[in-house]
C-alpha cells in the first residue's frame, strides 16, 4: 500500500474517533422545550412529576398533568408556584423518610 493511501485511511479513522466524542444534544435530552408556563390553575392539577437533573438533563423539569384529559405543561421551575411544588414535595419525601 502506497504512503498516500495510509495516512488517507489513518486520518477517516483519526476524523472518526473525533467525531464519535462529541455529545450529540448540547443541553441533553429534556422533556420540556422552553422555560415553561409560569402558573397552571390548582383545580386543573392532576399529577405533578419533578424531574431532577441528570446525566439525560442538566435541568430540573416540573411536567403538569391536568385533569380532563387537557394534556401536560412544563413549569418554568423559576416560578413562584414551581418553588411552591419543590417544596412540598420534599417535605412530603421527608416525612415520608422520617415514618419508616
Amino acid at each position: 500500500m502506497c504512503v498516500k493511501g495510509m495516512s488517507t485511511v489513518l486520518a477517516v479513522i483519526f476524523c472518526a474517533m473525533i467525531v464519535q466524542g462529541f455529545p450529540m444534544f448540547k443541553g441533553g435530552r429534556c422533556l420540556c422545550i422552553g422555560p415553561g408556563v409560569k402558573a397552571v390553575k390548582v383545580a386543573d392539577i392532576e399529577k405533578v412529576s419533578i424531574i431532577y437533573p441528570s446525566n439525560n438533563c442538566d435541568k430540573i423539569e416540573l411536567i403538569i398533568t391536568l385533569k380532563a384529559h387537557k394534556g401536560q405543561r412544563c413549569l418554568n421551575p423559576k416560578s413562584k408556584q414551581a418553588n411552591a411544588i419543590i417544596k412540598k414535595a420534599e417535605r412530603r419525601n421527608f416525612l415520608k423518610y422520617q415514618n419508616v
